[in-house]
Parts: C-alpha cells; structure tokens; sequence
C-alpha cells in the first residue's frame, strides 16, 4: 500500500520543482495541470465533451485555453460547466495513476489541493512556501503575465498562511538545496512511517 502525499501552493512557491526533487527521491509524481494538458490535448478525453458544450473551445482538434478564457469572459457560469466536464476526467486520470504507480510514496502535485477538498483523499499534504517577495519576483521573472494578473490569481488562491496552517509538512523553497534537504526528510519520515506501521 502506498503513501499518498498532497503537494500543493500558491503560484510562483516552487511547487513543479519540489515535485521533481520527490521525484529524485524514487517517489512516483502525479501532476494535476499536466493532466488537463493530457485531456485538452488532440485526442484527449476532454476533446469531444468540450466541442459538444463550447464548440468554439476546440482548435485544431484540441481545447484551446485562450478560447475558454474568452468563453469564460463573456459568461462566468460557463467554469462550472466546464470543471463538470473536465474533473471527473482529471480524477480517472489520477486513479489510472495509482493503479500504475509502483513506488511507496506518490506524490500528488494538485495546486488546488485545499480548495477542492483534495486534501481529504490523501495521507499527508506538503505545502511550498516563499515569502510574498520572492513569490512575485519569481512569477514576473517568468513573463508570462502582468503583475495585475498575478495579483488576480493570488487573490483567488488561499492565502499561503492558511495553506501552511492546514499542511502536514511546510517546504520552504528560498534555495534549491534547502527545499531538497527538506524533501528527503519528509521522504525519509514518511518511510519510517511505513516501516513502524
């Protein structure tokens, strides 16, 4: 039976890099947006489900993200139609990955976690964490969006104090080697864990 630990934080907290570091550690990694990815892709399972719903969102065979954005802009009720179509594909995707998994610790890297009630449904929940500075500078380092719609996203998120709160573990990730030295010793307690059990 395999330890299932949640990983989760805000935008900009270090989050895919800490889940390769688990990774590092032979621990099996479950991404939740590369899911979607999957799904949204040419021949993914939210294809033709989306197409019925919003023909528009499909381009070129696959859901395109701009065109939900603009579908979304012109009618916010329209999210809830599409998390209808695209979570329970997003669930069977991550139980289709347990089923494979084979290491003793998956790693579940949902940004969503705690907002979505995920948190329920794991053993453990890990959360990354910077400070409110250095999250900013990472994500405008990025440029891939304005700092109006950073603020926006942030705004919407738990605030990371509470995540922290919530959190079995805290990582803070200022530097590469501390969040890694962190890791291993969540993945060395968690074994531990297993071995007294």
């Amino acid at each position: 039976m395999s330890f299932l630990l949640g990983l989760t934080g805000s935008i900009g907290m270090g989050k895919s890099t800490t889940a390769k570091l688990f990774a590092a550690e032979g621990c099996d990694v479950w991404d939740a947006d590369a899911a979607v990815h999957r799904l949204y892709d040419v021949g993914g399972g939210a294809v033709e489900p989306m197409r019925a719903a919003f023909p528009n969102a499909v381009v070129d065979g696959a859901v395109s993200r701009d065109a939900l954005k603009q579908i979304i802009g012109q009618d916010p009720s329209a999210l809830k139609k599409i998390e209808q179509i695209v979570h329970p594909l997003v669930a069977q995707d991550r139980e289709e990955f347990k089923a494979r998994a084979t290491s003793d610790v998956l790693v579940f890297d949902i940004p969503l976690l705690f907002e979505t009630g995920g948190h329920a449904r794991m053993d453990a929940v890990a959360c990354v964490s910077v400070s409110a500075e250095l999250q900013e500078k990472r994500v405008m380092e990025r440029g891939t969006m304005t700092l109006e719609q950073f603020q926006n996203i942030r705004a919407k998120q738990m605030p990371d104090a509470e995540k922290r709160a919530l959190a079995d573990f805290v990582i803070i990730t200022d530097t590469l080697d501390h969040a890694r030295s962190q890791v291993q010793d969540i993945v060395n307690r968690i074994r531990a864990g297993m071995a007294d059990a």
